[in-house]
Formats: structure tokens, C-alpha cells, sequence
């Protein structure tokens, strides 16, 4: 991994920020949403073709510009800022992190390539019916069949479950339980046996989906790390994936503040410009407070996992759970201090509120994690 240099980051930095004002408008939003994939397919060729954000943590002898996971939390935080719609998230965040981790070498020449140019998008396809994100809410099963492996059971919301081009699916063995057993799988999106179909979710800018496997035959080769033994894996990259997600929420709340502050300077009532009040001044700070600690900790939680801090999964944890706390707290102040406009459609607020709400049970709530940190600290 090759660290950036400060001056190197913001230029990073402002070339996504100018791109996402150029091409990721919020009538581009509403119209990407609309639409049955999410997202455009030929924004996301230039996102990977012209700026290369897939590469980003991808290893050089892969494509790949080798850069850290603080590069990556970088692009989601102004992906966030933008509400944009794409398969980052799953392809980047979730995908690439795994056959980085626990990929074979052939399986990161086969699949890393595809991914840093941006041809192939991938997901993890864990949850199934109960939400649960811990090894104990896995119930899809495999066995052995010869050389291959036989995958059955259903996943439900699935990042772009419906759309990805490879699946990265955790079963367990017939039998077990906990986190014993447990394997992680690469499964062609179109593999006989699968079927797939998009959720009706509230928040529309980013696809989850339905995914059922009867069947599916894969050869033993699709096995990621040790058979049985993938728990550990799938931990790694969920903790990787949640701080990704805590930086995205952190520049969205970032984002609805700035709106309301725009908005609350225009809109006049009583002969002058509402955000003049006191109590509307107070209730800004309030957001803003709360937008620099949740960039903070989503940075935090990015430096550990570069620098490899045995503490990673706090951080992690207290990135995830205090940005979905933030996001969904700045998201809801902009829909009252818009007033009666804040949740039309022409304007922009109910967008993030529905992604706030959305990503905030996204890979575990903020109960979830605030109880892992509590273990962590032995109580």
C-alpha cells in the first residue's frame, strides 16, 4: 500500500468534488434513480475510465493504484456529499476488500483487474431475512459435491444484489453454527441456480436486492481463505466496508448542513432572513458540531486501518455508529429547517433523509456497534 502525501490528497480531493458538482446534480440523481439499474452506467465508465476511483485500493500488480482505505473513506465522503448514485460502495468498499483480503492469486488476477478498470461490480451477499449482520444471521448452506460446492438459501438486502456481476456469497457448512463452519464464495451473478430482483426500499439512490441460490454448482476454486473458517475474513471486510460507509455519511450530513445554510439565508419571514434567529443559529451549530466529529471519526477509523491498528474494529465501529447517529440527525434538522419545502421533491433534503435512514441500518445500526464497542471495552 502506498501512502499519499497531504498535498496529494486534496488535489484528490477536489477533483471528485468538481467532478460530483459537474455530473452528479440532483435532477442526475432523481433521474438515475428512476431508472432500473440506480445509477448511469456511463458516468460510472468515467468515474473508473477518466479519474480511476475503482483503482484506488487495488494492488499495482492488479491495475490498481495500491492507495489506503483513507483514500477510499476520501471519494465516499464527497460520493456522500453528492448522494451519488453508484456501485462504489459494494464493487470498492466490499468486493475489492475481499478478494484483497482473502483472495487466491488467482482469483485477484481473474477478478481485480476487471474491478479497477471498472468492468466488473461485485457485492457481498450476507444478510438474509433477519438483518442480522453477525455470523449467526448466515442460514444459507453448502456442501460438498465432488469437486465443487453446492450453495443454497436466499439474501435479501444485498447491495446491488441485483445487478452486480459477481457475488461474493457467505454459507455455512450443514451443521454448524456461529461463526464455525462459515465459507465466503465467488458465485457469477448469473450462475444457474441464481435469481435475483431489486427491493422496494425508501431510499431509492442506492439498489438492494433479493438473492436466491438453489443449487448453485461452483467449482472449489470460487472458495475464498479457509473452508469454514471465513468469519474472520468476512469481519475484516465488514469493518473496512462500515468505515467507507461512516465517511459517505459524514459528507452527506456535511452536505445537508451546507444546504440549510444556503436556504435559511434566502428564506425571509417577519421582514428578514430566517437564519438571522437565535434559535435557528443554534440549532446550525448544533449540526455542525456534530458533522466535524463525524468526519473525525471517519478518518480515524481510515488512519487505523492503514497504519494496521490492532483497534481497528473499535474505530470502525465508532465511526459506523456515531455517522449513522450524525447523518440521520442533520437530515432530519434540514427537513424542519426548510420548513414546509423540505420534503418535495423539488428539493433536495428528503434525498438525504432517505439515505440517512437507509445507511444507518446499513451493515449494522448504531445499537449494534455501540454494543460491539462495549464488549471491546470488556462490559
Amino acid at each position: 500500500m502506498t501512502a499519499a502525501s497531504a498535498e496529494d490528497r486534496t488535489a484528490f480531493r477536489d477533483s471528485a468534488r468538481q467532478f460530483l458538482a459537474d455530473n452528479a446534480t440532483g435532477a442526475d440523481v432523481r433521474r438515475w434513480m428512476a431508472t432500473d439499474l440506480g445509477y448511469d452506467a456511463s458516468v460510472w465508465g468515467q468515474v473508473a475510465g477518466e479519474l480511476g476511483w475503482p483503482a484506488v485500493p487495488v494492488p499495482e500488480a492488479y491495475g490498481g493504484l495500491d492507495l489506503g482505505l483513507r483514500e477510499t473513506a476520501l471519494l465516499m465522503e464527497e460520493m456522500g456529499a453528492a448522494c451519488f448514485c453508484s456501485p462504489f460502495l459494494a464493487t470498492v468498499g466490499l468486493g475489492a476488500t475481499a478478494l484483497i483480503l482473502g483472495g487466491t492469486h488467482e482469483q485477484k488476477d481473474d477478478y481485480l483487474p476487471l474491478i479497477a478498470s471498472g468492468e466488473l461490480t461485485a457485492t457481498i451477499a450476507l444478510t438474509e431475512a433477519s438483518g442480522r449482520v453477525d455470523a449467526r444471521g448466515i442460514g444459507a448452506e453448502y456442501k460438498i459435491d465432488g469437486d465443487s460446492y453446492l450453495l443454497n438459501g436466499a439474501k435479501r438486502f444485498v447491495i446491488d444484489g441485483a445487478s452486480a456481476k459477481l457475488l461474493l456469497v457467505a454459507a455455512r457448512k450443514a451443521g454448524t453454527s456461529g461463526e464455525a463452519g462459515v465459507s465466503l464464495f465467488a458465485v457469477d451473478g448469473d450462475a444457474d441456480g441464481v435469481s435475483r430482483s431489486v427491493l422496494p426500499t425508501l431510499d431509492q439512490t442506492r439498489r438492494q436486492g433479493d438473492v436466491a441460490l438453489a443449487d448453485v454448482r461452483v467449482p472449489k476454486a470460487a472458495l475464498l481463505g479457509e473452508e469454514g473458517n471465513g468469519w474472520p475474513l468476512i469481519s475484516q471486510v465488514l469493518d473496512r466496508g462500515i468505515t467507507a460507509l461512516a465517511a459517505e455519511q459524514a459528507g452527506g450530513a456535511r452536505r445537508v448542513l451546507q444546504l440549510t445554510v444556503d436556504y435559511i439565508q434566502d428564506r425571509v419571514q417577519f421582514g428578514r432572513a430566517i437564519g438571522s434567529f437565535q434559535a435557528i443559529k443554534h440549532r446550525c451549530a448544533d449540526m455542525m458540531v456534530k458533522v466535524e466529529s463525524a468526519l473525525a471519526a471517519a478518518s480515524n477509523a481510515a488512519d487505523a486501518a492503514d497504519a494496521g491498528d490492532a483497534a481497528f474494529p473499535m474505530y470502525a465501529a465508532m465511526a459506523k455508529a456515531y455517522c449513522s447517529d450524525a447523518f440521520f440527525f442533520c437530515a432530519g434538522e434540514a427537513i424542519q429547517l426548510h420548513g414546509g419545502v423540505g420534503f418535495t421533491w423539488e428539493y433536495d433534503p428528503h434525498l438525504y433523509f432517505k439515505r440517512a435512514r437507509a445507511s444507518a441500518a446499513m451493515m449494522g445500526t448504531a445499537d449494534y456497534h455501540r454494543e460491539r464497542i462495549a464488549v471491546e471495552l470488556g462490559l
